[in-house]
């Protein structure tokens, strides 16, 4: 498992490690005496207990078998795979291609009902258009997955927008001005994306604001975030995608979408400003 800065994966880690050290007691048994049950170095079990070196699902039923508790073995690995969840490669996340990665993330848009996103290069993808999103993910394909399946993830990514058109969902989209001039995807494209950005911030339960660039912010730009509901918040990072539960990280980048939010122009000062982008563009 990869180890994270983010307090949540930390915080999932430890509690795994205290409950694997509580089977230890309860069976009346020491690290040293676990290590020798199950034919480690000594210092391995008090790594595990310590959450300095994340267990092994096989570590686990090794660890349950010493202690006597077999039948713990099944709630614990889950509770690993739940903590490996937090923090997920890209490469792993997407060795099976960019499709499957897309459906991994439906069940939960189908069930958020408040949507908060912040993007500072890229326009959020619920509200890309066919060609933007292809020209996206074919960057993405073209520089870490082996597997061409863009159209397909492409599909997927269009068929999830349907989540814009169901009622009782409410949307707030940020993005910094400088992603009215930024793509990956061509002077054509980026203009029909432009448009689009017209036609989506119409919609009664969107809110589209835009940061305006100048010298003198009080908040500077951030990584790319999406909040889900008050529940969860997801981060796409360079090395991978992180998840955060915490109250607290949720709190604080709701926070910091607030103080962004703050920053943002809205309405006719918005379109204004994509208005001004899509004649830059001739």
């Amino acid at each position: 498992m990869a180890l994270s800065p983010s307090s949540s994966a930390q915080q999932a880690r430890k509690a795994l490690a205290d409950r694997l050290a509580e089977l230890c007691r309860d069976a009346g048994l020491t690290g040293r005496d676990i290590a020798t049950r199950c034919g480690w170095h000594p210092s391995k079990s008090s790594r595990i207990m310590n959450a300095r070196t994340p267990p092994s699902a096989d570590d686990i039923q090794a660890w349950c078998r010493a202690c006597g508790a077999e039948e713990q073995a099944v709630d614990l690995i889950a509770s690993l795979r739940t903590a490996e969840g937090m923090w997920i490669g890209w490469r792993r996340m997407e060795r099976a291609g960019l499709k499957q990665a897309q459906e991994a993330r439906l069940p939960l848009f189908q069930r958020t009902r408040r949507f908060r996103s912040y993007s500072s290069w890229l326009v959020p993808g619920l509200i890309q258009t066919y060609g933007y999103t292809e020209s996206v993910l074919r960057a993405v394909q073209r520089r870490r997955v082996e597997v061409d399946d863009v159209a397909e993830a492409v599909a997927v990514r269009m068929e999830r927008q349907r989540v814009l058109y169901e009622g009782g969902r409410q949307f707030a989209f940020l993005i910094e001005e400088s992603v009215l001039h930024n793509g990956l995807c061509g002077a054509d494209a980026l203009i029909g994306q432009l448009g689009h950005l017209l036609t989506v911030g119409s919609l009664p339960n969107v809110s589209l604001g835009v940061v305006p660039t100048g010298p003198a912010r009080s908040r500077m730009p951030v990584e790319g975030f999406w909040i889900f509901d008050a529940e969860q918040v997801n981060v796409e990072l360079v090395s991978g995608y992180l998840t955060l539960t915490q109250p607290s990280e949720v709190a604080a980048y709701a926070d910091t979408f607030g103080e962004l939010a703050d920053l943002a122009v809205y309405g006719a000062a918005a379109r204004e400003l994509i208005t001004a982008a899509l004649h830059s563009l001739g």
